[in-house]
């Protein structure tokens, strides 16, 4: 499936796609040291029912009997945890759809959390092919074009859109939140993407999603909003 048609199809088949995002320690944080960033929540929320699910460092230690003040302490523990509960969700729907935001390789991305688990386990990760994931700001380049909106892509599309949406944390907002250990502000803005990018797929495919690029479906959709404005005010 092409990235152009991932809005029909979805459209079509709305049961079969769940959207996924994560968050963790920044890559630059020096309390990483050499080692891969560790993940703090990861969210997946199926697209048809809008149910989301949240695999979370806070949630995780409340469940291992954890206080706040031992999570440092505990971090492995309290991330495999957190990781095995995922995989043991993803696992029987490793043949869905997954759409995700650039979760490209092992710096951001799936890879990155198969490396963590392999690493806390010391186990094969039930892994997401390759083939059924789609990201969703390649297959918004494919539709509006390249310039849909401008860098940083995800805060211009909110701010399009509506504005920044209640929760969001920046990347930079994230490496603080896990500097201090609020680690529910960081699973709060990953709820947040998840929701906003179920959002983004439901407008697009109304016709609805607003750009700033040239492509020509960006005037088409304009055209269309702008004849639905006026149908409204005029009834």
């Amino acid at each position: 499936m092409r990235n152009r048609d991932i809005f029909e199809e979805i459209d079509r088949h709305p049961d079969r796609f769940f959207i996924i995002h994560y968050s963790s320690q920044s890559l630059f944080d020096a309390e990483a040291g050499a080692l891969s960033p560790r993940i703090t929540s990861v969210v997946v929320r199926h697209y048809k029912t809008g149910q989301t699910v949240s695999f979370a460092t806070h949630t995780s230690a409340e469940s291992l009997g954890i206080g706040p003040d031992q999570v440092e302490a505990q971090y492995d523990e309290i991330e495999k945890d957190l990781l095995v509960k995922f995989y043991n969700f993803a696992r029987d729907r490793r043949e869905k759809y997954w759409i995700h935001w650039n979760m490209r390789n092992v710096v951001f991305g799936f890879e990155h959390l198969e490396h963590r688990y392999r690493k806390l386990t010391g186990q094969e990760p039930p892994s997401i092919p390759v083939e059924v994931r789609y990201n969703l700001n390649d297959a918004l380049k494919a539709r509006y074009g390249e310039d849909y909106v401008p860098d940083p892509r995800m805060l211009s599309l909110m701010n399009l859109n509506g504005g920044k949406i209640q929760g969001f944390l920046t990347g930079a907002e994230e490496a603080e939140a896990f500097k201090v250990k609020d680690f529910i502000r960081m699973n709060t803005s990953t709820i947040a993407k998840v929701g906003f990018f179920s959002y983004v797929i439901s407008s697009s495919i109304k016709g609805k999603l607003k750009t700033s690029g040239k492509a020509f479906i960006n005037r088409i959709d304009r055209l269309l909003e702008s004849r639905r404005a006026s149908c409204d005010r005029r009834s």
